[in-house]
């Protein structure tokens, strides 16, 4: 008897496993970019040249450093709001302003109010459900008298949400709309403690419940140790955590369009560097919404005044930024939205 109820439990076992790897090959096999031409076309615009632009303007030493509700932090937030209005990019209709007031009561004692700078392209089909892509836009400010740049840190994140909403723009104005909407959040006092997505994620200006996924950037424009001897590469984490369908995704995206190596070292829930925690994208998947950290690890100049936009590698910013772009593509319009479950 003992030996035949084994039996039917490893019969059991296995036909659940077959079962599994059933449903995930149907998945990955459903994950198709259609009109790969056009998705090449305006990944193309985005060019090495105006993230340049981008990443020595708001890393320039007359912002110091863009600490949280100072000045320079201010001045920066409000050249992103001009690079919006110049693109014809929108703001919510509910903060007409592109800002989303973040008030010193909710940041670390000694700050001053701020603000996460918002934009969005209003989806054609399905307007009332949210593809978010976010950075940080503040740094250090000035530490013993030297100015924290933050060219990487996070420079390139900043860079590199301006020229794909550049791109999504231009593709609408062409008659490509996105499906869904696409939003681009910029937010504080990440440097402090992720306060402005904390904010942001507790204070939401689009329905939560309606936002499917959030594509967080926080450095992607240079090289660490581990990787000197290969460059073509980028950290991914959290893609797999709440939604398996997101994981391959991006790998889907990365295929057919970038040919990154994924470096998931960092996305192993025993990493001691606990980095799935450390941006913000986390005050989004504590909420219960997929996400997705792209991260180039640190490197000597990290956290650092050196940080500076001369030691950007700007074609592996670009790079990175297409692989960004495209899973935004396919996520803002599939057919489906993503399913928020891991198989």
């Amino acid at each position: 008897m003992k030996i035949l109820v084994a039996s039917v439990l490893i019969l059991v076992g296995s036909c659940a496993t077959l079962r599994h790897s059933e449903k995930i090959e149907n998945l990955k096999n459903s994950i198709q970019f259609k009109d790969k031409a056009v998705i090449y076309k305006y990944l193309s615009s985005i060019e090495i040249k105006q993230l340049k632009s981008h990443v020595e303007e708001v890393s320039s030493d007359k912002y110091e450093g863009r600490m949280t509700g100072e000045t320079g932090h201010n001045q920066v937030c409000n050249y992103l709001r001009e690079y919006y209005k110049s693109q014809s990019i929108e703001a919510p209709e509910s903060h007409a302003n592109y800002y989303q007031f973040v008030p010193k009561e909710v940041l670390p004692e000694g700050l001053n109010n701020s603000q996460n700078v918002i934009a969005y392209i209003k989806g054609a089909e399905f307007p009332e459900e949210y593809v978010f892509i976010t950075a940080h836009s503040d740094h250090e400010g000035i530490i013993n008298g030297e100015i924290y740049n933050g060219a990487d840190d996070n420079g390139s994140g900043t860079a590199a949400v301006l020229e794909m909403a550049e791109a999504f723009k231009l593709a609408s104005e062409d008659g490509y709309h996105p499906k869904r909407s696409i939003v681009f959040l910029h937010v504080t006092a990440e440097e402090v403690g992720l306060h402005g997505s904390r904010y942001y994620a507790n204070n939401p200006i689009f329905p939560l419940e309606n936002t499917i996924s959030v594509l967080n950037i926080d450095m992607i424009g240079r090289v660490d140790e581990p990787h000197k001897e290969n460059e073509n590469y980028i950290y991914i984490i959290g893609s797999d955590r709440l939604s398996t369908e997101l994981h391959f995704i991006a790998q889907k995206a990365n295929q057919e369009f970038t040919n990154l190596e994924l470096d998931y070292t960092f996305n192993e829930k025993n990493d001691v560097n606990n980095y799935y925690y450390r941006s913000d994208h986390y005050n989004f998947a504590s909420k219960g919404i997929p996400v997705i950290f792209f991260f180039n690890g640190e490197h000597d100049d990290y956290t650092k005044p050196t940080d500076t936009a001369d030691k950007i590698n700007y074609p592996l910013l670009a790079k990175r930024t297409k692989l960004i772009m495209s899973t935004a593509w396919y996520l803002a319009n599939s057919p489906n939205r993503l399913y928020p479950e891991i198989i």
